[in-house]
């Protein structure tokens, strides 16, 4: 199916895929509520489809890229699930690199977040990507019809501990301070679900030297006086389920004294970074990424 955009359908069926990639609803009551809508003459099926993610478009780094080096790696988590793994990628040439821990959607390590880990080894920096789901197998094998595994992968996302879930997390930006081939500086970013731990880790671990969370749940704001990194905040215009945080979110910042920055980013959905389905917003995605890459490259490369 040819490539589409947000603008190509109604708000209203992109707030329905909303609420079905976070279990709002069912997927056929997805196909049934899209399908009294039109969008091309496409069926609610058909939609659903072409709201979905092709991997194949995300790759902007392949793990054959010359410039990096990469590697699958297990490491500790005793207060969550004991051995966890996931994606490293550092440069090809050096031997110390400053650290970013890259935390995914709601539905594991998938191709997209694999390439973003690239993308910031091909920066300069040693990136990890944890997969949440590696105690249960890690995310599902690819093939040619990529919702199939995002929808299995995010049911089993569901079935985890969000405790342990948490921990790893924890765990593997303090495995990444500690890394033999780190400086010792980290940051993290993520998207989602991710961005909501992207928070959560400028919250539990004081030494982070910045955080960039994309249109992620805000912490509770008496945890936000903990926060000692300097916070780059991302949100699309349009995504009030996660823009109603804000504005208490940003008064605990200001009454906490936090360094931060946050940006709305004009006519973008929740998603927009995700370069795998029509919600991507290529303008907003590009700024994003180079707002990250220069706070990263200021608080950890010195």
């Amino acid at each position: 199916m040819e490539r589409m955009k947000a603008t190509d359908f109604p708000q209203e069926v992109l707030s329905l895929f909303d609420r079905y990639v976070h279990g709002g609803i069912s997927r056929r009551e997805f196909i049934d509520g899209a399908g009294k809508f039109t969008v091309g003459g496409l069926t609610g099926a058909a939609i659903f489809e072409a709201l979905a993610p092709n991997y194949a478009w995300s790759q902007q780094v392949p793990a054959s890229d010359r410039r990096i080096r990469v590697e699958k790696i297990t490491y500790p988590s005793p207060q969550g699930s004991g051995t966890m793994g996931g994606l490293l990628a550092r440069p090809a040439q050096g031997t110390r690199f400053p650290a970013v821990v890259v935390v995914h959607e709601n539905r594991g390590l998938n191709p997209y977040q694999e390439d973003v880990v690239r993308r910031f080894a091909a920066a300069g920096f040693i990136a990890f990507g944890p997969d949440a789901l590696h105690p249960l197998g890690g995310y599902p094998a690819s093939s040619a019809y990529d919702a199939v595994n995002d929808a299995k992968a995010t049911e089993m996302q569901r079935t985890l501990d969000p405790r342990k879930v948490t921990e790893d997390f924890v765990a593997a930006a303090n495995f990444m301070r500690t890394h033999p081939q780190s400086n010792g500086k980290v940051a993290a970013t993520g998207f989602c679900f991710g961005g909501g731990m992207a928070n959560t880790l400028a919250v539990r671990i004081p030494e982070l030297a910045a955080s960039a969370p994309y249109y992620g749940n805000q912490p509770a704001a008496a945890d936000v006086p903990k926060i000692k990194a300097t916070m780059l905040i991302h949100y699309a215009e349009t995504d009030e389920r996660i823009n109603a945080g804000w504005p208490a979110y940003e008064a605990a910042l200001k009454a906490a004294g936090v360094k931060y920055e946050a940006h709305i980013y004009p006519g973008t959905q929740h998603g927009f970074h995700n370069d795998t389905t029509p919600r991507y917003n290529e303008l907003a995605a590009k700024l994003s990424w180079q707002r990250t890459v220069d706070l990263f490259t200021r608080t950890t490369k010195a």
